[in-house]
């Protein structure tokens, strides 16, 4: 079942190249947070498409309750920047992702615009795990990413770098 999801930010990018987690190499993905309030209708046709998409996957029966929502979280519950008062909708491809501009102009890393806090159109497809490691979840995989607009890029914090250096003088 697909999502797509209209300016939303972007966080923790790895769309040019795949995420790598203790020495392993992981997926393309991404994280894209909506604000509960302007994205309220969103957030609850997301929960009305995961409870359609599990009552699929277990017709005639109910939908065991031990199912974590493993791609879709409270923000409020994470300590990151710019999380707080957003859902947090997670996606992750094996294959390299389409990647466009706002006129559908295939994007590459050397462009610059994508990173986190920008806002961005995504298209998610979820999927099913009943796995030994992660147990039943249901996840998402990341089918493509259009940049919208640029925003305030999170992790930045409040300093620049030049201010932390010193104009140098011939004497030093």
């Amino acid at each position: 079942m697909k999502i797509k999801l209209q300016n939303v930010r972007l966080s923790f990018p790895s769309l040019f190249q795949k995420a790598v987690f203790e020495g392993k190499e992981g997926k393309f993905e991404a994280t894209f947070l909506l604000d509960k309030e302007s994205h309220a209708s969103l957030i609850s046709e997301i929960n009305d498409k995961i409870d359609k998409f599990l009552t699929s996957k277990f017709p005639g029966q109910a939908v065991p309750k031990s199912i974590k929502r493993t791609c879709f979280q409270d923000g409020d519950t994470k300590d990151y920047d710019g999380y707080a008062n957003q859902m947090a909708i997670k996606g992750g491809s094996n294959r390299r992702i389409t990647i466009i501009d706002r006129d559908k102009a295939p994007l590459t890393e050397e462009d610059g615009k994508l990173y986190a806090g920008c806002y961005v159109n995504a298209v998610l497809e979820l999927w099913y795990s009943d796995h030994n490691l992660g147990g039943k979840q249901v996840l998402a995989n990341l089918n493509g990413v259009q940049f919208v607009k640029d925003g305030e890029a999170f992790g930045d914090g409040d300093s620049n770098a030049l201010d932390d250096f010193d104009e140098l003088n011939d004497e030093f």
